[in-house]
C-alpha cells in the first residue's frame, strides 16, 4: 500500500467517494422518491460537502440514470472479450446477459425503487446510445465476417437482441417482487427465445 502509485491511490479514493454518493442517493430515492430528494440531502447522507458532491456528480439525474447510460459501454466491453469461436448471436446474447449479472441484489432493489418513482425521467433516456449500437453492430459484423454497408444482418441482430433485453427489463420493472435473480432470468429467457426461435 505504501508503494502504491499516487494516481492509483487517487483513483481508488475517487471511486470510493463516487460509490458513497451513489449509494446514499439510491437509499434516499428508494425511501422518499426521486423528486423529493434534494442535492443537499444526498451530500449530507454521503457525508461529503456540496463542493465534493459536484466534483464527483454532474447531476442528481445522472446518479439515477448512470447504470442505464453505462450499459451500452459494458456490453461492448463484454462482447470484445467473448471467445472468437462463438457465433455472433451467442456472443452478443452472452455479453448482454453478462451485463445483467453485474448488480448485487440490494443495490438493484434500491435502484429499482428509485427509478420507479421517476417514470417520466426513464422515458427520456435511451437504454443504449446510438454510438454504442453502432459499435456493437461493427463488432457483430466483424464476427460474422461481413460488411455492415452491404449486409443488414449485424444491425438487425443487435437491434433485436437489445429490444429483447429491454422488453425483459420493462417486465421486471413492473414486477413488484422483482429481484436480481428474476431480472437475470427474464433477460436470459428473452435472449434465448430470440436466438433459438422458441416461439411455440
Amino acid at each position: 500500500m505504501g508503494n502504491e502509485p499516487p494516481e492509483s491511490l487517487r483513483d481508488r479514493q475517487r471511486s470510493f467517494v463516487r460509490g458513497e454518493i451513489f449509494d446514499a442517493a439510491l437509499r434516499l430515492f428508494a425511501e422518499r422518491g426521486y423528486d423529493a430528494v434534494k442535492t443537499e440531502d444526498i451530500a449530507a447522507a454521503a457525508g461529503v460537502s456540496l463542493t465534493t458532491y459536484f466534483r464527483y456528480t454532474p447531476s442528481k439525474e445522472g446518479l439515477l440514470l448512470e447504470p442505464l447510460r453505462s450499459g451500452g459501454r459494458a456490453i461492448v466491453a463484454r462482447l470484445q472479450q467473448r471467445p472468437p469461436s462463438e457465433s455472433a448471436p451467442v456472443a452478443l446474447s452472452r455479453a448482454i446477459l453478462g451485463r445483467s449479472t453485474e448488480f448485487d441484489d440490494e443495490r438493484l432493489k434500491l435502484w429499482r425503487a428509485g427509478i420507479s418513482s421517476a417514470p417520466d425521467l426513464l422515458e427520456r433516456v435511451s437504454l443504449i446510445t446510438a454510438d454504442d449500437r453502432i459499435t456493437l453492430t461493427k463488432l457483430v459484423a466483424d464476427r460474422m465476417s461481413v460488411d455492415v454497408t452491404d449486409d443488414s444482418r449485424p444491425g438487425l441482430l443487435v437491434h433485436v437482441m437489445l429490444a429483447a433485453a429491454e422488453f425483459a427489463y420493462s417486465q421486471w420493472l413492473s414486477d413488484a417482487d422483482g429481484d436480481a435473480t428474476s431480472w437475470t432470468e427474464r433477460v436470459e429467457f428473452a435472449l434465448t427465445t430470440v436466438r433459438t426461435g422458441r416461439w411455440k
